[in-house]
């Protein structure tokens, strides 16, 4: 079995759709596309992606970037530049290059369509689009496998969720065999599944196609004024009635071997959370699984240091993740996680935040619930989190109350309040 997986994998190319703006997640995303935003303290979105394809053994992918993509492109070249291209191992970097007319990418087909020349050289059977903004831990071979035993045309990874939160993505009906029956993009009204009252089942972004297929359905949908030229919105659709289109359950056939995780980080609470439920007991998330590692950039950082040991001057972290770099100096974290370079200086207390990389916090500064985006100086004496009424003048606060910080805005604070 393991060898019939061996000659699915090398027979497959993954397209990473790694262009999306991620508008939903405010000043995070203002200057880079979603994929390359921080996460976990050191690595970046599409890291995760990329490390499922690796370690699900798929070592031709191609990257399709857009937009604002410069501190995207410079972190894979960084992290995924080593691959030996002799050996057919490669992570190649596709920006827009408007081949067709001076078009740029319309929307998710449009972006593989126009690159449908370079796809036909690579000479693949299968190709599986991903997309790179989602934190998510998946062998893709299992999938590769249940689409070749299905001998199906098209498969969809899917993933039950509630049904008011269904109406995010593209929901999905099924018969018995699970052979796709209807499929509608972002509905208001979501269907339930029969099997599960209350959840509805949606399709994770996740699609295997037989070349050949992928490559007429792209032809025609080409042609189409009125199209969208979106995977969920048009060239699904259009497949189930004259393909054989297959839900894949992601987790269904069960793998001991690979923790099954998938999260969407698409809005400020999202990627927040998603954050913090690192730093429990026992994560959702294992970043310390050996056997599904989690590749990233490294870069050549000292240890996290906690200094000063007075009963009013104690540098030290309680249930929390430190990245490489911090220094804690006389300083008291809860329940929070920095990233790389993250300096805390004395009497300052953190509770459920989320710092990102090369922040400096000054002393006496008082932080809950606070998500502090790279770069950022806060000044002594600083207290954010307490007071919504008041912090809502100056920051950006999500629908369940976190508070998302950046420079400007602290230069904002800074003029109204002191003139300075």
């Amino acid at each position: 079995m393991s060898q019939h997986i061996g000659l699915i994998t090398r027979d497959t190319i993954a397209l990473i759709l790694a262009g999306g703006k991620g508008s939903r997640l405010k000043q995070l995303t203002e200057d880079r596309a979603k994929p390359g935003l921080p996460f976990g303290g050191k690595y970046k979105i599409i890291d995760f992606t990329l490390s499922n394809c690796m370690n699900s053994g798929i070592r031709r992918i191609d990257v399709l970037t857009q937009y604002k993509s410069s501190e995207l492109l410079s972190h894979v070249q960084k992290a995924w530049s080593r691959m030996p291209w002799e050996l057919g191992e490669y992570v190649n970097i596709v920006p827009a290059q408007q081949q067709i007319g001076d078009l740029w990418y319309r929307g998710t087909a449009d972006a593989v369509y126009q690159n449908l020349k370079q796809l036909r050289k690579q000479h693949c059977k299968y190709v599986l689009i991903l997309g790179g903004d989602h934190i998510y831990k998946m062998d893709y071979s299992r999938m590769l496998r249940r689409h070749a035993k299905n001998k199906a045309d098209i498969s969809i990874a899917t993933i039950p969720v509630n049904c008011k939160s269904a109406s995010a993505f593209g929901v999905l009906n099924t018969d018995k065999e699970m052979r796709v029956i209807d499929f509608v993009e972002k509905p208001e009204n979501p269907p339930e599944m029969a099997s599960l009252p209350g959840k509805s089942l949606v399709s994770m972004g996740v699609y295997i196609f037989n070349f050949d297929i992928l490559e007429q359905l792209l032809l025609e949908d080409a042609c189409l004024d009125v199209s969208q030229h979106d995977f969920g919105y048009n060239i699904i659709p259009k497949a189930i009635n004259e393909h054989a289109v297959y839900a894949y359950i992601f987790d269904a056939d069960g793998c001991a071997d690979v923790q099954a995780y998938w999260k969407d980080v698409g809005t400020i609470d999202q990627y927040f959370s998603a954050n913090l439920d690192l730093v429990q007991v026992e994560p959702e998330l294992n970043l310390y699984d050996k056997h599904w590692p989690i590749y990233s950039f490294q870069e050549q950082l000292p240890g996290a240091k906690f200094i000063f040991d007075q009963e009013s001057c104690r540098g030290q972290a309680v249930d929390s993740v430190i990245t490489a770099g911090c220094i804690i100096s006389g300083a008291s974290v809860k329940k929070s996680l920095l990233s790389t370079c993250v300096t805390v200086e004395r009497h300052s207390e953190l509770e459920r935040c989320v710092i990102l990389p090369n922040v400096s916090i000054g002393r006496h500064c008082k932080l809950l619930n606070v998500l502090v985006v790279e770069d950022c100086i806060i000044p002594d004496g600083f207290t954010i989190g307490y007071d919504l009424e008041s912090d809502k003048n100056y920051y950006e606060i999500s629908e369940s109350g976190v508070i998302l910080v950046t420079q400007a805005m602290i230069d904002n604070f800074l003029k109204i309040e002191h003139g300075g």
